[in-house]
């Protein structure tokens, strides 16, 4: 018998690889619906006619916390909550979720919260919660420095002092502070999961900036923004239209 799957997340990237994730794991699982916010999910939620096994919740959504709509609704699914941050697990295990995992979702965690979700009635991770409740036990640990190697040099760069980085012509770079720019080997995707997400957002899939590096944002036809940064980038450094809230949320931080 399929288990169905509701996913609750605002981000359309995110729901489609949580979907691809998902059937590319679990071949008996059928995604019946996905939502973005919490008024939309709780109306998916109070329709007779839709049911799910078990939801996949974005703790941020468009429109607030999903906390919101397990006071608005009676959540009979199993959840598995899934969020870039730490700082909610308490939050989420007192909500009832099942599991907590950490985006970017690990496949060994992911199999492990679906396998929790298979048994009656499910069971609280003890474990991850008692992470959560010791705090840097629980916390990810983010690259302090890259080491760069160009010719006969081997240049360490401290985290702090990246500004931004970028893709140009299949060449991935760092520019540092001091605007020095250097060619690495890692894919963005790769960059962006070592990166403390407090401290840098990836603006598109071309680049990742620095809150640091930030000096003034310009509104652009099409509710796009475009970053003024410093050191002064040599592209126009723009804000993707799907990324747009999620940059504004991560700025009032």
């Amino acid at each position: 018998m399929a288990m169905k799957v509701l996913i609750v997340e605002d981000e359309i990237m995110a729901q489609k690889s949580l979907i691809r994730i998902l059937t590319q794991n679990f071949a008996d699982m059928e995604i019946v619906g996905t939502t973005g916010s919490v008024k939309g999910t709780v109306s998916w939620l109070n329709d007779p006619a839709n049911k799910a096994d078990v939801i996949f919740m974005d703790v941020e959504l468009s429109d607030g916390e999903c906390f919101e709509i397990f006071r608005q609704t009676e959540v009979k699914s199993k959840v598995i909550m899934t969020t870039a941050y730490d700082t909610y697990a308490i939050k989420a295990f007192e909500a009832g979720s099942i599991d907590y995992l950490l985006k970017p979702i690990d496949p060994t965690a992911l199999k492990r919260a679906v396998a929790r979700c298979r048994m009656s009635g499910g069971q609280i991770d003890v474990e991850a919660l008692a992470k959560a409740l010791g705090g840097s036990a629980g916390r990810k640990d983010y690259k302090e420095r890259y080491i760069i190697r160009f010719n006969d040099r081997i240049v360490p760069i401290e985290t702090s002092n990246i500004a931004y980085v970028y893709s140009e012509e299949k060449n991935n770079y760092l520019v540092t502070f001091d605007d020095q720019r250097y060619v690495i080997d890692s894919s963005l995707d790769l960059v962006m999961e070592e990166m403390n997400p407090e401290m840098f957002f990836r603006i598109s899939r071309s680049c990742i900036v620095s809150m640091k590096a930030i000096e003034s944002i310009i509104k652009q036809a099409g509710s796009r923004l475009r970053i003024i940064a410093t050191p002064e980038p040599g592209f126009e450094m723009t804000v993707s239209r799907s990324r747009v809230d999620d940059f504004l949320k991560w700025l009032e931080r």
